[in-house]
């Protein structure tokens, strides 16, 4: 699997493979014509409560990701978007400003793992 993000106000290059936009809302400014989509995935994006409430504040950053991760584990689409990726390069296309902070960069690393759901850790008992 070979998955990428991208803002989806960058051009398109014949490297992003399939493009898919993660967001649940349309871009501003973007025209439908013009933005080279092959799907928009609308339901992997945060519930629009979670949204809302980080609303893109670096703060709330470490938060959001914790709750989108959760909600990630047991979303339908993650398995589908997983099959995009097959053998193929899949470009995860968002609105949002940051290239960091954004929920693109936790749906990348989540995909990056063979579940969705957080990782624990596993501390060792001392003897």
């Amino acid at each position: 699997m070979s998955f990428q993000i991208k803002r989806v106000y960058d051009p398109a290059k014949p490297s992003d493979g399939i493009r898919v936009l993660v967001d649940r809302l349309w871009p501003r400014g973007v025209k439908k014509a013009t933005v080279h989509l092959d799907h928009w995935m609308k339901d992997v994006a945060p519930s629009p409560q979670l949204r809302l409430w980080f609303s893109h504040k670096p703060e709330r950053f470490a938060e959001f990701r914790q709750h989108y991760r959760e909600e990630l584990a047991s979303n339908p689409a993650v398995p589908t978007l997983r099959k995009l990726g097959n053998h193929k390069r899949v470009t995860l296309l968002y609105g949002a400003r940051d290239p960091k902070i954004n929920h693109a960069a936790v749906l990348l690393a989540a995909l990056g793992r063979k579940s969705a759901a957080p990782k624990k850790s596993r501390k060792k008992a001392r003897t």
